[in-house]
């Protein structure tokens, strides 16, 4: 087996692909999350949520949630995300 190697090593010339820097990949729907919880419409639903985050955690005991802001936050924040995220998927 060898023998073979350096028959391949010797005649064949090995061609060695030059490495390029490769760009650190970014997550294009962490990017457009970013930029929708900014738009005043999220962002409105952010403030609602982190209000009642703030009123539930200032509470020792509390059956209150925040269930329903956070879904009306996640939704509104989704709802942006989904018009433009597969036009940028390659």
């Amino acid at each position: 087996m060898s023998n073979i190697q350096n028959f391949f090593k010797r005649y064949l010339p090995v061609v060695k692909a030059e490495e390029e820097e490769e760009e650190e990949l970014v997550d294009p729907q962490t990017v457009l999350r970013e930029e929708c919880s900014q738009l005043p419409k999220c962002a409105s639903f952010k403030e609602k949520l982190d209000t009642c985050n703030d009123r539930v955690n200032s509470r020792s005991h509390t059956e209150e949630t925040c269930l329903e802001e956070i879904i009306d936050y996640v939704q509104c924040v989704d709802h942006c995300v989904a018009k433009t995220l597969f036009s940028k998927l390659k």
